[in-house]
């Protein structure tokens, strides 16, 4: 399975991908599922899917928690800065509706009110195994593909 799913990323894409991984205002418990997948049981890197320091690097930002307000500029930036062709996939119940938070003075509520979202991946927390499908879901959308995760 590991192997086919490196040569659909790599058919897809054409190289490895690099995501940003942004906390707009979560709880982090999608943080601690998204660092999951760097275990030896998913080890992402080994498919070709790595974390990167700068959305400059970027292809992927991978978004969590309702946006807070004092969150709303950081996360426009980050997505300003990400070059074109660019994908986001927003995490969690948080980053999908705005979770419990919803819409408020604090919280501009889920990641697609302030950018695009080209995939999201509900849960609180979603699995890693479900944020691995959001990820390969949103590469092969933009390469009008298909992707088996089975």
């Amino acid at each position: 399975m590991r192997d086919e799913l490196q040569a659909q990323i790599l058919a897809i894409l054409g190289r490895a991908l690099c995501i940003r991984a942004v906390d707009a205002g979560s709880c982090n418990g999608c943080e601690l599922e998204i660092h999951a997948l760097n275990n030896p049981i998913y080890n992402i890197e080994g498919l070709g899917i790595r974390f990167v320091a700068s959305p400059r690097h970027a292809d992927m930002l991978l978004v969590t928690g309702p946006v807070s307000r004092n969150m709303e500029l950081a996360l426009r930036q980050t997505y300003a800065a990400t070059p074109d062709p660019k994908l986001v996939v927003a995490v969690g119940d948080c980053g999908c509706s705005g979770g419990i938070f919803g819409e408020g003075y604090a919280s501009r509520g889920r990641v697609a009110n302030v950018i695009p979202v080209d995939v999201a991946v509900p849960g609180c927390p979603p699995s890693p195994g479900r944020i691995l499908t959001g990820i390969l879901t949103a590469i092969a959308a933009q390469r009008g593909a298909a992707v088996s995760t089975a």
